[in-house]
């Protein structure tokens, strides 16, 4: 009866945690062939990845920032008593995602019981939950949850799911052709991130990523490609206008799968953390995470050959899984994490990497 399980994942966070939460996803397969599995997410690039790897029965899309409060609560009532399991993929610290959980009625609401506003957020609406601990990666957060519902240790952890199709290779040939790629080495770099809740200060100054640009295509025989979405597109135009360089191209694609599929001819990767940094991970790229604020220890690429850019201060991390807008206790210079970070440190990071 066990196989019978009907399961529902509550996916409704961004597209990196999206994507860390994969490995959880094939073990659950594994582990229940026979169950139904459904995934419930809120981005279309979500359903994208989710689509892509079929490990899930139904991947069910639905706009809740668009759609407004009366026809949210009528969707969810359409799942209510669906399902015998629900799990909020870590991390997802809020109290709509646990209200969303509840009144889709699940009997076992599998989630992580947070260390900061855990209550404040209604976290004590799920029942079956696991204590966060501020060593594990965010995959091996989602892998305890999967333990809890599952019953016993997952010791093998997969690396991070991501497939693409015929179709999505046929576009990424086409592109390297058209612009004239094949056969050279090519470094992506993703100079943007989420700009929810004050996130903008993960960010890497663009000027550092211009003069990064600079040195990476003067002294190494590359090409550099920009990646970014809709709204990091003037920050592209920007760097490439200041960079001024032949060796330099902004991609523009019209999805994530799309540029996704373009991302995998890269031979290295640098990168904010950003759901981009995690999508070259998923890709088994070389990678370069620009670290400030965030804890390495969450976010790390998985399972993929990475260095760190990263200053290492005393107080960092400070960026904790919550509603609450990332802020900088610091009086001497705020997110001195990210803003002291040199080109120079970034660079030689790169240079490790690119000889290993």
């Amino acid at each position: 009866m066990e196989n019978k399980k009907r399961i529902l994942i509550l996916a409704l966070s961004g597209i990196g945690d999206a994507l860390m939460f994969t490995p959880s996803l094939k073990v659950l397969r594994r582990e229940y062939p026979n169950a139904q599995i459904d995934v419930l997410v809120m981005f279309k690039g979500v359903k994208e990845i989710y689509d892509r790897i079929e490990l899930a029965d139904n991947i069910i899309f639905f706009d809740f920032l668009k759609q407004g409060g009366i026809k949210s609560l009528k969707f969810i009532f359409g799942l209510r008593g669906k399902y015998d399991v629900s799990i909020n993929v870590y991390p997802s610290n809020r109290k709509e995602y646990n209200v969303i959980a509840l009144l889709i009625g699940a009997k076992t609401r599998g989630a992580v019981q947070y260390l900061r506003r855990h209550s404040l957020e209604f976290g004590f609406l799920n029942n079956s939950t696991i204590l966060e601990d501020d060593k594990f990666h965010n995959v091996e957060e989602n892998i305890k949850v999967c333990e809890k519902i599952i019953g016993k240790q997952i010791t093998d952890i997969p690396e991070l799911q991501l497939v693409l199709n015929d179709a999505d290779k046929l576009f990424a040939k086409k592109y390297i052709e058209k612009n004239r790629l094949e056969g050279k080495i090519l470094v992506g770099i993703h100079a943007g991130c989420s700009l929810l809740k004050n996130h903008i200060n993960r960010r890497w100054e663009p000027e550092n990523f211009v003069e990064l640009c600079r040195q990476i295509i003067n002294k190494n025989n590359v090409t550099v490609l920009l990646f970014g979405g809709p709204d990091e597109e003037e920050l592209n135009k920007q760097i490439m206008k200041e960079v001024n360089s032949a060796n330099m191209v902004l991609v523009k694609t019209k999805s994530l799968i799309e540029t996704t599929a373009v991302m995998s001819y890269c031979n290295l990767f640098i990168s904010n953390d950003s759901g981009l940094m995690h999508i070259a991970a998923a890709l088994q790229i070389k990678l370069v995470p620009i670290i400030g604020p965030t804890s390495l220890n969450y976010i790390k690429p998985w399972k993929t050959k990475y260095k760190a850019a990263t200053l290492n201060l005393e107080c960092a991390p400070c960026f904790h899984y919550s509603p609450v807008p990332l802020l900088c206790s610091r009086t001497d210079k705020q997110f001195k994490c990210i803003k002291e970070l040199s080109v120079n440190n970034v660079y030689s990071v790169f240079e490790e990497l690119k000889n290993e």
